[in-house]
């Protein structure tokens, strides 16, 4: 009957995202390619969405990276020309995409 939606990424580590909005150039390339995570304030700055549409504005604030969009987030982290989009390991804060990343 095909694969139950929560086995798909088994083993993957769950990873969140935050944005620093200070390096922000407000382009809007994240909310293009991920607009369930990101999106554009009327600051004119990128911020991250809570699993319930909500935007995140405190500093530092992270969200869980959905699996089926890790894809998406990550294109958005290379994309940014900020340089500003940060995911990491939800288990250790490892930072596995973005400007920080080994």
């Amino acid at each position: 009957m095909g694969h139950d939606a929560r086995t798909v990424g088994e083993g993957q580590d769950p990873l969140e995202v935050w944005i620093d909005q200070d390096l922000c150039t407000g382009d809007g390339i994240c909310a293009q390619y991920a607009p369930e995570v990101f999106e554009l304030d009327i600051d004119g700055l990128a911020y991250v969405k809570s699993g319930d549409d909500e935007l995140l504005q405190a500093p530092g604030a992270t969200t869980p990276v959905p699996l089926p969009l890790l894809r998406d987030v990550v294109d958005s982290a290379k994309e940014c020309p900020g340089d500003c989009i940060h995911v990491r390991r939800v288990s250790d804060k490892v930072e596995v995409y973005g400007p920080d990343a080994e």
